[in-house]
């Protein structure tokens, strides 16, 4: 700036400013007698010193250090005083730090964002519980259901009058038999249901060396892929708005599992079913729809503007909550409780 000023003499302050590239507004700012911020002028109306230290002896004093500034201005207006507005009180307050919350707060502990990576089917599970309407008015059966996340396979599903802990440990001992999973391969999240973060389910994943994850509270996209299961199911057209007994539900998962894992093609993996996918049919599949392609596009290779056409290819992972590019972890961990 010390060689604008130089030039300025010489050239004036538009060609020296542009030859230097330096913006006027900030010459002028440097010239100006208040180098810096700006200051503010003081208004005429601003209390003194000596005033705003006796607004703030007044609500120190110990009839006063528990009340807010309007119940203390409207105590002093019985008294026959009036030191200032409340408003004004509260700008005292807040030049010195004494605007805040006085009762005690409930601090939360910061929950961390599970980050689960999947790059194969039985590597990354997760489950939850939802509620079936029963015959009649706040009647519910529960629906359990667990999915593998890089399939989008059902690997197993229960339905019970109840949600229970003693259940959800049978379903899922049961589905890790089946599955051959064997210790340390698996982790299994969930969100914080009761059931879900019940001592049983805790000991049973360390008996089979499960790791066990869960989502953060309040926060539903922690679960997407038992979520998205969910709605798939509830805004299929066969859906019932009730279910007449425990024995309706069941047949009717039945036929929704198997439409689900074997006919249903899902979109997150390729347009293949999850079927295909978890019993490693999926390259297969994709070779096949490459053929039907080859087959369109040397029949009619016009109607193909950009050349060959590409069959989809099979996502290489499935995340819950992909961590993006250049993100620093936080290292405080979850609550363990």
């Amino acid at each position: 700036m010390q060689s604008v000023a130089q030039a300025v003499p010489e050239i004036g302050v538009v060609p020296a400013c542009e030859a230097l590239g330096v913006p006027r507004a900030s010459f002028y700012r440097w010239r100006a007698p208040m180098h810096g911020p700006h200051l503010r002028r003081r208004s005429p109306r601003a209390l003194a010193p000596e005033e705003r230290i006796k607004v703030l002896d007044t609500l120190h004093e110990e009839r006063f250090v528990d009340q807010a500034p309007r119940e203390v201005a409207a105590t002093l207006m019985y008294e026959g005083r009036r030191l200032c507005s409340v408003s004004t009180m509260y700008r005292v307050l807040r030049a010195n730090a004494e605007v805040r919350e006085r009762r005690d707060q409930r601090r939360h502990p910061v929950y961390v964002a599970p980050e689960l990576l999947a790059e194969r089917p039985n590597q990354v599970w997760s489950w939850d519980i939802t509620k079936l309407k029963g015959p009649e008015k706040w009647s519910y059966f529960q629906l359990y259901v667990i999915i593998d996340i890089f399939s989008r396979y059902i690997v197993g599903w229960m339905i019970a009058h109840r949600e229970s802990a003693v259940l959800a440990e049978r379903l899922i001992d049961v589905t890790c038999k089946r599955q051959g999973i064997e210790r340390g391969q698996l982790t299994l999240h969930a969100d914080r249901g009761s059931s879900m973060k019940s001592q049983t389910v805790a000991q049973l994943l360390v008996d089979l060396g499960v790791t066990k994850t869960h989502s953060r509270p309040h926060v539903s996209d922690d679960n997407p892929y038992s979520e998205a299961q969910f709605k798939t199911l509830k805004y299929r057209p066969d859906f019932p708005p009730r279910f007449g007994c425990l024995q309706d539900a069941r047949a009717h998962f039945t036929k929704f599992d198997q439409w689900y894992n074997h006919e249903h093609h899902h979109t997150g993996i390729a347009d293949l079913t999850p079927a295909d996918v978890h019993f490693g049919r999926a390259q297969a599949r994709l070779e096949a729809h490459q053929r039907v392609l080859d087959a369109a596009y040397l029949t009619h290779p016009e109607r193909f503007v950009r050349g060959p056409p590409r069959a989809a290819e099979l996502p290489t992972a499935a995340w819950i909550n992909r961590p993006k590019a250049g993100e620093a972890r936080p290292e405080k961990e979850e609550d363990p409780r």
